[in-house]
């Protein structure tokens, strides 16, 4: 690889930005970006953030006393392809808890910010984990009313974009519009 290929590599590569090894368990995920009429989005600027392994963001508002991870900043970038597809290899974020109720924790899961072809066709989501036990007790997952809606944020196990021996694969499909649109914060 050479040029821009880095850069793209190393943008959606979370696991290779720095000079040593991340903690946690590696994951690929990866999926498509398409329209109401399941046609394929390509050149979507796609962004996620994440928490570490440990549940810590990289960020000065994040006090929890979980430790930060020296070789994880929990920030990527990919563009869709022709086919409207995107990968990155991250991390497995951590539970972390926060202060909106007693007890409160939010389950593991990753923010995904997507770009049109404007600045103000951001639109905002978050991928959630198949099985996460803290899914019921979620105000932010639950905030979405409808089940069907709601369970179009949980990424499903994906054996085709496993790496062997080195990361599970999830698929997240993100569809933009239409009635089958996967829910996104307002």
């Amino acid at each position: 690889m050479f040029g821009p290929d880095i850069i793209a590599h190393k943008a959606s590569d979370l696991t290779s930005q720095h000079s040593g090894e991340p903690l946690g368990e590696r994951i690929v995920v990866s999926g498509c970006v398409l329209d109401e009429n399941s046609r394929p989005l390509a050149n979507t600027l796609i962004e996620i953030w994440q928490a570490n392994a440990a549940g810590r963001y990289l960020h000065e508002w994040d006090q929890h006393e979980a430790p930060l991870d020296p070789n994880f900043t929990g920030c990527g970038q990919a563009v869709t392809d022709a086919e409207g597809r995107y990968r990155f290899i991250t991390i497995r974020p951590g539970e972390y808890p926060w202060g909106n109720h007693y007890n409160a924790w939010r389950p593991a899961h990753i923010h995904f910010s997507l770009f049109g072809p404007a600045f103000a066709t951001r639109l905002v989501t978050q991928m959630y984990f198949p099985g996460d036990q803290l899914l019921p007790f979620d105000p932010i997952f639950n905030s979405t009313a409808d089940e069907k809606a709601r369970n179009r944020l949980i990424s499903v196990f994906d054996w085709e974009s496993t790496i062997p021996e080195t990361a599970l694969g999830y698929r997240f499909d993100i569809i933009l519009r239409g009635r089958e649109a996967t829910p996104m914060e307002e």
